[in-house]
């Protein structure tokens, strides 16, 4: 099974609450975590997200009010959402999900803290994306 660790915990049960815009997820030992979409969608595993390499990640804003529009199985291992605003490229691995459950609240104190050294805010708009500018005459 590609991306899981022998042994790692696997979903039960996966249930998805769109009134309280979370993910819940009870894991084989015993864990259950609610994974707000917000948090799924600003760690999205996506390139478009991650980048390329270190410090290539790109700040996600404005998505407090993201929805999941779907979310589809990859294989046994990993399941691939698709997010209100279009974004669905990232493949969520069972171990990534655990990550996501069992770190969250580190992780919004690291994207708190990301947003305040970027200067922009939770609910601030993405910035349009690099790349229509007239740079090549």
């Amino acid at each position: 099974m590609a991306g899981l660790q022998s042994g790692a915990p696997t979903p039960q049960s996966i249930t998805v609450h769109s009134q309280s815009k979370v993910l819940e997820v009870t894991f084989s030992d015993g864990a259950e975590f609610r994974i707000p979409f917000e948090l799924m969608r600003v760690y999205s595993p996506s390139a478009e997200v991650q980048g390329h390499g270190p410090g290539q990640e790109v700040l996600q804003t404005g998505k407090r009010e993201v929805e999941l529009a779907g979310l589809e199985p990859v294989g046994n291992y990993a399941v691939q959402p698709a997010f209100s605003d279009g974004h669905d490229s990232g493949i969520f691995s069972w171990d990534y999900l655990y990550f996501l459950g069992s770190q969250q609240d580190k992780l919004w104190l690291d994207y708190e803290a990301r947003l305040q050294a970027a200067g922009v805010g939770r609910d601030s708009p993405m910035p349009e994306k690099a790349g229509h500018g007239c740079s090549s005459h």
